[in-house]
C-alpha cells in the first residue's frame, strides 16, 4: 500500500493499492477511486461492533475497499477543514482518540470503543465518556479539525489544554481535569470551568481548531443571534435561506 496526503486545510489522503489489499473506511468519506477498486459495505463485526462505532461518533457500517486485477486507487476526505494524520502502528500498539476521528486504515488495524477511565473526565473533559481506540498493525489515517501540533511528554511531564484541543494520545498519556485556576479567570476568561491536564510520558497530538468552536462562529451569524451586526446581514440571510432548504420549508 502507498499513500499521499495532499492539499491544506481541505486535505485527502489517496492510497493505491495492491491486488489484494484491503482499506476500511466509515461510510460518506470515499472521495474517489478507480474501477480497479472492489467495494464492499458491511456491519464490520456484527451488529455489536457496529453499535460500539456509533457510540463513539462513528458509522454503524464500514466500507472494505480492496483492489483488484493491476491494482486500484481510492482517495478519502474529511467532512470539515483540518488535517490528516497518518500513524503506522506495531502489533498491539494503540492510539486513543476523542470522538469522530477516525478516517480510514489497513484492514488489520482494529477500530473500537474505548472509555474515559476517570469520572470527571468522562463529565467534563469535552469527549464525553466513550472515545475511539485503534489498535496495530497497520497504517491508520486519522482527521483532526485544524491544523495538528505535536508534543512529547517526558514522564511526570503536565500540559494544560482546553479539552476541544485534545485530539490523539498514547494510552501512556494520563488525561485529567482541573478547575481553571482563579477568580477571574474562572468568570472572566472565557474558557470554561475546567482545563485538560495531560501528563506523560507519551505523544499527543493537538488540533488548533474544535470543530465546536466552528459551529458556535458559524451560529452567530445566522439569523435569530442579536450580536449579528448589520454588515454580516447578507450571511444570516443566505444561512438562513440553506437551512430552510434542508429542513424542507
Amino acid at each position: 500500500m502507498r499513500y499521499d496526503i495532499s492539499g491544506t486545510v481541505m486535505q485527502t489522503v489517496s492510497i493505491d493499492l495492491a491486488p489484494g489489499e484491503t482499506v476500511y473506511s466509515q461510510t460518506a468519506t470515499m472521495a474517489w477511486m478507480n474501477d480497479g477498486v472492489n467495494m464492499h459495505t458491511n456491519t464490520g463485526g456484527g451488529l455489536f461492533a457496529g453499535l460500539k462505532r456509533s457510540l463513539t461518533g462513528g458509522s454503524f457500517f464500514i466500507t472494505e475497499f480492496t483492489g483488484q486485477g493491476r491494482g486500484g486507487h481510492v482517495a478519502f476526505a474529511p467532512r470539515f477543514p483540518g488535517s490528516i494524520v497518518a500513524r503506522t502502528l506495531l502489533p498491539g500498539q494503540l492510539l486513543i482518540c476523542r470522538k469522530e476521528t477516525f478516517l480510514c486504515a489497513e484492514r488489520s488495524v482494529s477500530f473500537e470503543l474505548a472509555w474515559q477511565q476517570r469520572i470527571g473526565a468522562g463529565f467534563f473533559g469535552g469527549s464525553g465518556f466513550m472515545l475511539q481506540r485503534v489498535t496495530g498493525p497497520g497504517t491508520v489515517f486519522l482527521d483532526l479539525s485544524g491544523e495538528v501540533i505535536n508534543k512529547t511528554l517526558a514522564p511526570g511531564e503536565r500540559l494544560l489544554v482546553h479539552a476541544g484541543h485534545v485530539g490523539v494520545h498514547d494510552p501512556s498519556v494520563s488525561f485529567d481535569i482541573q478547575m481553571v485556576p482563579g477568580f477571574r479567570n474562572l468568570i472572566f476568561g472565557g474558557e470554561g470551568l475546567f482545563l485538560a491536564v495531560l501528563t506523560g510520558p507519551g505523544e499527543v497530538h493537538l488540533q488548533s481548531m474544535p470543530i465546536l468552536n466552528l459551529a458556535e462562529e458559524i451560529a452567530r451569524y445566522l439569523p435569530g443571534d442579536e450580536r449579528a451586526s448589520s454588515g454580516t446581514m447578507a450571511g444570516g440571510l443566505a444561512g438562513g435561506l440553506v437551512r430552510s432548504i434542508l429542513r424542507n420549508d
